[in-house]
């Protein structure tokens, strides 16, 4: 199982639509909406909030510090936090666990589950660059939402699957998203 953080940063698409393709690869994912983030959703995308936790297997209220997600005892795979937004990251990398979204992380980081952090801030400010050189090295993987350009004619649905199909790739999950550099 998968757990998605989608926090309230600009970039939601990328989250809603990692959400998406877990499903088209039938693969369980839980899922966990900050309130900045459904702010965001309604604005970025202008969907409803219960349309994005409808693409979720199983869905966990952002201030529920007792979600079984919470605790080690819990088996997941991984997290990937789609987009983290910079007052996350700073709580994930100062271990301030107090919501469902860092809690997960403090989680996964404690237990060498794969995390992929995918920062949504620009520019960064050396603080931010600090704190995510502290999560890489605990072992998460930081990924940047920044696309290639491999080839001319390129869509911004396929800036988006490049993004999500680079996540997939580092939770190690088989897909053909995006076109790869041949």
């Amino acid at each position: 199982m998968i757990v998605v953080g989608i926090t309230g940063a600009s970039g939601v698409i990328y989250g809603v639509r990692l959400l998406e393709a877990l499903n088209e690869l039938n693969i369980e994912n839980s899922l966990v909406i900050s309130d900045a983030a459904k702010t965001v959703i309604n604005h970025e995308l202008e969907r409803d909030v219960e349309d994005v936790i409808k693409l979720a297997d199983n869905y966990y209220e952002f201030h529920d510090l007792t979600a079984s997600i919470n605790s080690g005892s819990f088996k997941f795979d991984s997290l990937a936090i789609v987009p983290c937004s910079m007052k996350t990251l700073s709580s994930i990398a100062n271990g301030y666990g107090a919501n469902t979204i860092t809690r997960v992380a403090d989680v996964a980081l404690k237990e060498h589950r794969k995390t992929v952090i995918v920062p949504r801030e620009t520019p960064l400010r050396s603080i931010h660059i600090e704190n995510m050189l502290k999560l890489s090295q605990e072992g998460a993987t930081i990924l940047p939402a920044m696309p290639a350009f491999y080839s001319e004619k390129e869509t911004v649905q396929d800036q988006i699957n490049f993004i999500v199909g680079k996540i997939l790739d580092s939770l190690e999950i088989e897909n053909n998203i995006y076109k790869r550099w041949e």
